[in-house]
């Protein structure tokens, strides 16, 4: 039951090509974003659909598969775990980011 307290699985669209990072010992990241889309029927009958975008952060082997085989605008299903961080920019102030740290990642989209 503990694997369940900061568990999130999306399924979605990527926004842009994963772009890997190899770190100083060798390490692996990719980042990536995907956009979820809700819909609904406003009060007045009419269709909205809201767009909500998450950034993914993949290491290792997930990382080499996410760059090797994902493009923008593939469908991915991705199970994770949600961080929160902090980092200064170049002016000295304070940024927040939200991140998906991926765990499993399956490719929806049919190459042609």
């Amino acid at each position: 039951m503990n694997s369940l307290r900061n568990s999130v699985q999306l399924i979605g669209n990527l926004g842009k090509d994963p772009e890997m990072t190899t770190l100083e010992k060798g390490k692996k990241i990719t980042r990536a974003t995907i956009a979820t889309n809700e819909s609904y029927k406003s009060n007045n009958g009419d269709k909205v659909t809201e767009t909500q975008w998450h950034n993914l952060v993949a290491w290792d082997a997930k990382a080499e598969f996410m760059e090797k085989y994902l493009k923008k605008g593939h469908e991915v299903i991705i199970k994770g775990r949600i961080s929160n961080r902090s980092y200064e920019d170049k002016s000295g102030v304070t940024k927040y980011i939200s991140e998906i740290i991926v765990s499993e990642i399956v490719k929806l989209t049919k190459d042609a």
